[in-house]
């Protein structure tokens, strides 16, 4: 059993001590904030001001790999969640009915949460687990790093101490400071890949009134047009969250903080019309989120890992724009991985590497690829003009094949050359289109003139 210290006490910090203890594994966690997430949920999330972590307030949607893992390594913790307002909600649930079910249906469910909602279920059971030890409030310092070919980490500095470990994990998020550290003991730099990506957020939160409606009908939780999207996020205990999102270079969006000019832009979108159209009682200021880029950070090049002792996991690793909701659950996903080989990781960490390589970072050349296509519609504002790629995305809500392909690729579980690229999702889209031939892409929203004039 492997000695292991974590630093930082985020939600793939505290999954990953959290599934190590419970292997048997001794887990210190590092977490340089005093504070933890409580039993005041509405407290914790409202009024807790977290700089470090600009995401937590933002939306979140928990995908099937989250789900999957906290049944198979935590299944209180998961427990746990529902009992404190998390809801489940099968992608099949826009249809009337279930189509017959297939092997790993089972899986296309999303958690609708709070961030902070997980971060406290979480944080119960770790503070629980005998083998577990919280260090809030503690900073780690620097790394103990003996020479080597290639060096290793044997333990993490806290002020003036030294904690010795057999294997220090960085969970400390997207500002780590170990690649500095690392390189700075003498160490070949880490591999970074990614860039800026030019996207804005702004959301507000809401809470459904107990003597108002609760149901806005059967509404799809996004539209979009050329130049905007817009987005509903349902979550735990009656509230839910509206976004907008665009270029960081669009000029209106400075206004878009004035939350009676947040509203009137999002009343023009159906599906965050339908939402507000509920009476809901705001519940915060509209949330901004910019600056946001996609990055890969590998400990380990073409000669091997740059130092052994020491692996990184969550946003230290992988850090995506959070359109698509993958950080938590890549962030678990590699929680797992080490829990379940952490002698051997601790031993020679190249074994982690090339998982993390095939496993995540196909998720993160994806991401890329997307957002630069996203970035590039939203700052030019120009309509797509793929109608097959237009026609796939409107089928699924008509056709249960499709969406099935659909929640495939949302959760993780294929690849979108495969879930799409089967004969029979490609029969299902052709006759779709065929039963629709004057079907071109729409715009869900108001023209570029309507929102100008919104928003001024």
């Amino acid at each position: 059993m492997a000695r292991v210290a974590v630093m930082g006490g985020g939600i793939s910090g505290l999954g990953t001590a959290l599934m190590l203890g419970r292997r048997g594994h001794t887990v210190t966690l590092f977490e340089q904030d005093a504070r933890q997430p409580g039993e005041d949920l509405e407290r914790d999330f409202f009024d807790w001001h977290r700089p470090r972590v600009p995401q937590a307030a933002q939306p979140h949607s928990l995908l099937a790999p989250v789900r999957t893992v906290l049944r198979a390594e935590a299944p209180d913790v998961y427990a746990d969640l529902l009992a404190r307002g998390a809801r489940e909600y099968h992608e099949f649930d826009w249809f009337d009915e279930h189509p017959p079910h297939r092997p790993g249906d089972e899986d296309l469910v999303t958690v609708r949460t709070r961030r902070i909602v997980l971060e406290a279920a979480l944080a119960a059971a770790a503070r629980h687990e005998p083998n577990v030890e919280l260090r809030g409030g503690r900073r780690v310092d620097g790394l103990a790093v003996q020479e080597g070919s290639p060096a290793r980490v044997t333990g993490v500095r806290v002020g003036t101490d030294t904690y010795p470990a057999d294997l220090v994990v960085d969970a400390s998020g997207r500002r780590s400071p170990v690649p500095g550290w690392l390189t700075a003991a003498g160490c070949r730099p880490p591999v970074v890949d990614g860039g800026r990506i030019g996207i804005a957020y702004l959301c507000r939160w809401y809470r459904l009134r107990a003597d108002g409606p609760r149901d806005p009908g059967r509404v799809k939780t996004g539209s979009s047009v050329p130049f905007a999207l817009a987005g509903v996020f349902p979550s735990d205990n009656d509230s839910f969250a509206l976004h907008l999102v665009l270029s960081t270079g669009d000029p209106t969006r400075a206004a878009l903080t004035d939350p009676a000019v947040f509203e009137a832009a999002a009343r023009r979108f159906p599906a965050t019309a339908a939402w507000l159209g509920l009476d809901a009682e705001p519940r915060s200021p509209v949330l901004a989120m910019a600056g946001l880029d996609n990055r890969w950070t590998a400990l380990a090049d073409d000669a091997g890992p740059i130092v052994t002792g020491l692996v990184n996991a969550g946003d230290s690793l992988i850090h995506t724009n959070p359109t698509f909701g993958h950080g938590v659950a890549l962030g678990l996903l590699a929680g797992q991985y080490l829990a379940a080989h952490a002698d051997q990781v601790a031993a020679d960490p190249a074994g982690y590497h090339s998982w993390a390589a095939q496993t995540l970072r196909p998720w993160f050349d994806a991401q890329v690829k997307s957002d630069s296509a996203s970035a590039r519609r939203l700052a030019d504002g120009s309509p797509s003009t793929d109608r097959r790629a237009a026609a796939q995305a409107a089928c699924a809500f008509d056709d249960p094949v499709v969406m099935r392909a659909r929640a495939q690729v949302r959760h993780l579980l294929r690849r979108a050359d495969e879930a799409y690229g089967t004969e029979e999702v490609d029969r299902h889209v052709t006759a779709w289109l065929d039963a629709r031939p004057d079907f071109t892409p729409r715009q869900e929203g108001p023209t570029r003139d309507q929102w100008e004039a919104l928003v001024s």
